[in-house]
């Protein structure tokens, strides 16, 4: 295993450049030597599951295969793991320091030393990472923008460079949170400052309101004090206030007036998007900032009262926070006691989960077992022992109605990765650090959109539901209608997803045309079946008598079909039952099972694809997009879900280039790396191998093939494909040629000018020409596993032999007549595959052949031979055959001159000659 490690005590540097180091290399694991400063445990208490972190305990040395040591130099500073280091040296693996401290040398056996004078070790990552065009998650961004904040003093230390300043910036367009920064880095004090912070302590006022812990304090002062913006975030961080208010005064000598400062603070800006906003909050005095922090400074007779109706204000303004009920999963995957800790890890890689609820037999939850907790039986060897021996059984419970503020001070205070849901002793749910971060980021999707964004709506969930209703056709917001309130009766909610949101917020048309519309029913809470969305179609059915109604798959997804009519164009709406699927192995058929939207979104390809809006209530119009889709859209960019999303179903890739072009977006950088490591992986090999065992994966692929090959951006799409590699799904020899883009140019032309249409679909010769470029022995395999025609299949197998002998018969043929005679054998599409092939000269015959020689009629027909007194036989095809190769040679230009020609080379033979 790679390794990269962490001094003791490791501060916030030490861990951004761990986390950056584990970017460089695939696989690289973090390790905390020796544990960590307070504030950075309380960061990982909410954000561990973000990081490949690795229990010490859970290391087998001899496993070891290279190590690299960030932001210390010496052994002393990495003492738990020195056996590691010295065995590392004895074997000379590959061991790497990175460290920006210059006063003493490194005493590590190093292969490669990085050790340069900027303000903090992340930085020196981050300029790699940025170099390389590696982009970062959210978390990742943030732990290494605390790295360097920290270690700088937000650039105010002597040590800072200009070096730390843009790796800062380049980080914050990776999307560091801001709000992450502000909680976690302490900004330093005056000592006038430092003098008044007792006195602010002593007098500071608290209030738990709604969830959230409110604090304020007026505090009297001789004069102007600058630097009271640094006591108010000092204040809000060591009495760990969600929002604080302080004021200070003075009196002014000029007057009976006194000035009055007020600073807000929030110590998550994002928890209050929709509800307290400082700057609203202080503009009527005059003051302005941002929702987070904001200042305002007024003359005021009596500033306490003053100060007390701003308190009051900002009360009012608090908003209800999220119950445990909204952000909670469900259905909980729960193992019993006695269940093997191989069987808990395959459950746990099957579902995605960080760990599993332990119930009993009468289904009381008895503990709760942790990825970490298994990883560390793996590695004892204990994979058969029972789980009940290494779960948690201390538990912290919560119930349907605990507020989010709540959830957050149980998970921070005692480092618990998730809560489990009680509703009277029951487990109805479970809420993880993801569900609180995913949560927490919601607010902030919509608000880092550019102002001139087309995706710049704020998904609130009052603004969504207004513009859904300015731009959905009515008859499609009658037909929602009727179904939200069906669903809301039954205890459902129903949620607008994939394409049709994109759509939404990418475009800014008065009236979004949809033919298409998905909707998933999420009843899990309320035990519905897979057959909801067939219940609530059924009822537009019933509304709607012309509608076509349609069942198919085992979870009963239901398709309403209308049809095109005068008033309104064609309209297909898909209602499925939300669901979560587990690709058992690489490119197989995913298994598929009842579950909740959330877990239906995160089973979905890419972000821009995995949002849904509610159309229920309690708040129809909320937007949920827990992968940042809104702002890929607006960076227009396709960025994958999951790192082996194109491992486990390759069509993915194709799908990824025909958004990419057909929405003129890029491949976001890290989704193209994952696209390069499977093509290079060899699971496409392996799929080839066992195509019989996944036909419905051939089938998604060919149909992923007809979409980007019948549309208008072919050429674009294919040569994206061609640039990435995955033309090598068809075939690992298959990749574009000048000579292969000329052959699929032609025939494209030949499509467009003389509409060969009936004859053959243009995606399908477009595709043939593709398989064509193959050696004869794989054309019929590729064919056959694509599930194409027959007739497709047969030409693609006798194409070789009709080659060699057109090229052996067509360069005597000099004559139109012997042309046709010998073209006319063969039908349409296969001779235009064939002349897309060949050289001009046997390419222009077939092409003259094709547009002018096949459309040539003999002037006389078999009605025309029996009025000359020729009787019907084997003769009348001879003769006409005849008649019609002079035409062709221009021999013949007239029926007269025909019917000489006739009568001068057959003789009338049986009955005598009848005359007209």
């Amino acid at each position: 295993m790679d390794l990269v490690l962490c001094h003791t005590t490791a501060d916030f540097d030490a861990l951004g450049a761990a986390v950056g180091v584990s970017r460089l290399q695939a696989g690289t694991r973090i390790v905390l030597a020796g544990g960590c400063h307070p504030t950075v445990q309380n960061f990982l208490a909410l954000h561990r599951d973000e990081y490949p972190l690795l229990e010490r305990r859970a290391v087998d040395p001899e496993k070891i295969r290279s190590l690299v040591f960030v932001d210390a130099q010496q052994r002393q500073r990495f003492l738990p793991v020195l056996d590691w280091i010295e065995l590392a040296e004895r074997q000379h693996l590959d061991i790497t320091i990175y460290d920006h401290h210059l006063t003493a040398a490194a005493d590590i056996a190093a292969q490669t030393l990085v050790i340069e004078p900027v303000g903090a070790t992340t930085t020196l990552i981050a300029e790699v990472l940025q170099q390389r065009g590696i982009q970062l998650s959210l978390a990742e961004a943030t732990v290494m923008a605390l790295g360097i904040h920290v270690d700088t003093g937000s650039l105010t230390y002597e040590q800072s460079t200009a070096r730390d300043a843009k790796a800062l910036a380049w980080l914050m367009e990776q999307g560091a949170s801001l709000s992450a920064i502000a909680e976690f880095v302490e900004p330093g004090l005056s000592p006038r400052l430092q003098d008044l912070l007792p006195q602010a302590l002593k007098q500071l006022q608290s209030q738990s309101l709604q969830g959230y812990q409110l604090a304020w304090v007026l505090l009297p002062l001789d004069g102007y004090l600058p630097g009271l913006s640094s006591l108010a975030s000092r204040l809000i961080s060591v009495t760990h206030s969600d929002v604080l208010l302080l004021g200070a005064h003075y009196g002014l000598k000029e007057s009976k007036t006194e000035k009055l400062i007020v600073i807000g603070r929030s110590r998550d800006r994002h928890q209050f998007d929709d509800g307290v906003n400082l700057a609203q909050l202080l503009e009527p005095i005059g003051g302005g900032g941002h929702a987070a922090a904001a200042a305002a400074i007024v003359r005021s007779q009596n500033p306490q009262q003053t100060f007390a109706q701003l308190v009051e204000q900002l009360q009012q303004q608090l908003p209800h926070p999220p119950t445990a009920r909204e952000l909670m999963s469900s259905p909980v995957r729960t193992i019993r006691p006695q269940t093997s800790i191989a069987e808990a890890q395959r459950i746990l890689l099957r579902y995605g989960h960080s760990g599993l609820s332990v119930v009993n037999s009468a289904g009381d939850l008895v503990g709760i077992i942790s990825r970490r907790d298994i990883d560390l039986a793996l590695h004892h060897g204990f994979s058969h022992a029972p789980v009940k021996g290494y779960m948690s059984t201390r538990l912290k419970t919560i119930t349907p109605d605990t507020l989010l503020p709540e959830i957050e001070t149980l998970m921070v205070t005692y480092d618990i990765g998730r809560l489990p849901v009680l509703s009277q002793n029951q487990l109805v749910g479970i809420v993880t650090r993801t569900d609180v971060l995913r949560q927490r980021q919601q607010g902030r999707l919509g608000k880092q959109l550019a102002p001139d964004s087309t995706a710049s709506v704020a998904p609130t969930a009052k603004t969504v539901q207004q513009r859904l209703t300015q731009r959905l056709p009515l008859h499609l917001q009658d037909i929602l209608q009727i179904m939200a309130n069906a669903a809301t009766k039954r205890g459902w909610h129903l949620y607008l997803v994939g394409g049709a949101v994109r759509d939404f917020f990418l475009t800014e048309a008065k009236t979004l045309a949809l033919q298409d519309v998905d909707l998933v029913v999420d009843g899990f809470y309320q035990n519905a079946q897979a057959g909801a969305g067939v219940e609530l179609a059924q009822l537009v059915q019933q509304q709607y008598p012309a509608v076509e109604l349609q069942v198919y798959g085992r979870f009963q997804t239901a398709a309403l079909i209308w049809h095109s009519q005068e008033d309104q164009q064609p309209l297909m709406i898909d209602i499925a039952t939300a669901r979560t699927e587990f690709y058992p192995y690489p490119a197989a058929n995913p298994e598929v099972e009842a579950s909740s939207i959330r877990q239906d979104l995160y089973r979905r390809d890419f972000t821009i694809n995995a949002m849904a809006v509610c159309l229920t209530p309690p708040q129809p119009g909320v937007l949920l997009d827990y992968f940042g889709g809104l702002i890929d859209l607006q960076e227009r960019q396709v960025r994958v879900l999951h790192a082996n999303s194109f491992i486990e179903d390759p069509t993915r890739i194709y799908r990824a280039v025909r958004f990419a072009v057909r929405l003129e977006f890029r491949i976001e950088s890290q989704t193209e790396s994952y696209i390069r490591y499977a093509l290079s992986s060899g699971i496409y090999s392996k799929m080839q191998e066992q195509v019989a065992k996944v036909p419905a994966l051939q089938t998604r692929l060919k149909r992923e093939l007809q979409y980007i090959l019948e549309a208008p951006y072919w050429q674009s799409a294919l040569g994206l494909l061609d640039k990435l590699g995955a033309l090598k799904c068809l075939h690992s020899s298959l990749e574009m040629s000048d000579r292969l883009w000329h052959q699929l140019r032609r025939v494209s032309r030949w499509l467009e000018r003389f509409q060969f249409h009936s004859a053959i679909a243009p995606w399908q010769l477009r595709l043939e020409v593709l398989i064509a470029q193959l050696q004869p022995r794989f054309r019929h395999t590729v064919a056959t596993n694509l599930q194409l025609p027959s007739e497709t299949i047969y030409r693609l197998k006798q194409l070789e032999a009709v080659e060699a002998e057109l090229a052996q018969n067509l360069p005597t043929a000099q004559q139109p007549s012997q042309i046709v005679r010998q073209l006319r054998r063969y039908d349409l599409p296969l001779l235009l595959l064939i002349s897309a092939r060949q050289p001009r000269p046997t390419g222009q015959k077939i092409w003259q052949y094709l547009t002018q020689w096949s459309q040539v009629k003999a002037p006389l027909d078999g009605n025309d031979l029996k009025a000359l007194g020729y009787q019907p036989g084997p003769q009348f095809k001879a003769i006409l055959d005849d008649v019609l190769a002079a035409t062709l040679d221009q021999q013949l230009q007239t029926r007269q001159e025909a019917i000489a020609f006739v009568t001068e080379h057959y003789a009338i033979t049986g009955a005598s000659r009848q005359r007209s």
